[in-house]
């Protein structure tokens, strides 16, 4: 089968397709043919050598979530066929024609859904809907998201209306704010220009009671300043960086709570919970229409140069995709 294959550490120049041995489902597991798979910046950063692959998942072949068919199923693999249509997350290895995953990490594509719709699904709506969950967001409740305009930004705010909850998200880019009020943000924060501390008090009174934080790095302070006594805060990305100098005091003072959380780096059966919770309460809503995968653009499978730099560049609303 082909594959896309990391062959150095470096930028996108560094994707190479080349054929490599076909997979084998074991006890549990299906393989799929993957027909799209999803972009996310994890793959940049194991590029760049500094996020490698769980044990277990291939070292050099990138990608976090897929949808396809499934092409075999292994011993002990239930509840599924050959031929179904599925997606899913997975710990690397989709950045393929075939990947192996466990039975019970593949959920179905929603009636009448295009593969590279559904491929935008997974990774950023699984990831948003744990983080709210998480946060335990209930009717009534503001939530602040950093990066609203990311794969998970336009879930979180999709997923927070659907429990309710009202929204506020921050963006550089005033054409990503816009674009986020389609799926239901409630205000829109251009936070290279504006003071998102100010705008969030003023709208909330009291700050917010709930945060999902893409970004961290620099304005971490001011997002903890941003919230109301006793909020919740879950810490998902670290895009803005790693690093930072705060007041301590103010956690306490406000009797904050916050949590760090990453899916990749979890248990099989930590993840089937997730997902099998997912597949509950959140795949029926696509089929309703209340939540939509926002896909930036498609690429073909021979473009995945072109598909990274895409991705890198910030321009993005949403995700970017890669046909196979």
């Amino acid at each position: 089968m082909r594959a896309i294959v990391i062959s150095r550490s470096g930028g996108p120049e560094v994707l190479e397709i080349r054929g490599v041995p076909m997979p084998e489902p074991g006890h549990g597991e299906i393989r799929v043919r993957v027909r799209a798979f999803c972009l996310n910046r994890a793959d940049l950063l194991q590029c760049r050598g500094l996020y490698p692959a769980p044990p277990g998942w291939p070292r050099d072949i990138p990608g976090l979530e897929y949808s396809g068919e499934v092409d075999a199923v292994g011993p002990g693999a239930a509840g599924i066929s050959f031929g179904d249509r599925v997606m899913g997350i997975v710990g690397g290895g989709s950045y393929a024609e075939y990947l192996v995953t466990p039975a019970a990490h593949a959920v179905p594509v929603p009636g009448g859904m295009s593969f590279e719709d559904a491929a935008a699904i997974p990774e950023a709506f699984i990831t948003a809907f744990d983080a709210l969950d998480r946060l335990d967001v209930v009717a009534g409740e503001w939530v602040l998201v950093h990066a609203v305009g990311s794969g998970v930004g336009t879930a979180v705010v999709q997923l927070a209306k659907a429990r309710a909850a009202s929204c506020i998200g921050t963006s550089r880019t005033r054409g990503k704010l816009v674009r986020a009020q389609a799926l239901g943000l409630d205000v829109g924060v251009d936070s290279a220009h504006d003071d998102f501390v100010a705008a969030v008090k003023q709208v909330t009174g009291q700050g917010t009671q709930c945060v999902v934080d893409l970004i961290g790095g620099a304005q971490f302070p001011k997002t903890l300043d941003a919230m109301a006594r006793c909020g919740r805060l879950i810490l998902v990305g670290l895009t803005a960086g790693q690093h930072v100098e705060m007041d301590l005091g103010v956690i306490l003072r406000k009797r904050l709570r916050i949590e760090g959380t990453v899916l990749r780096g979890r248990s099989n059966d930590e993840k089937s919970v997730v997902i099998a919770a997912f597949a509950e309460t959140i795949l029926p809503l696509f089929s309703e229409g209340r939540l939509v995968p926002v896909v930036d653009d498609v690429f073909p499978f021979e473009e995945i140069r072109a598909a990274h730099e895409r991705l890198a560049s910030n321009a993005t609303f949403g995700n970017v995709v890669v046909q196979v």
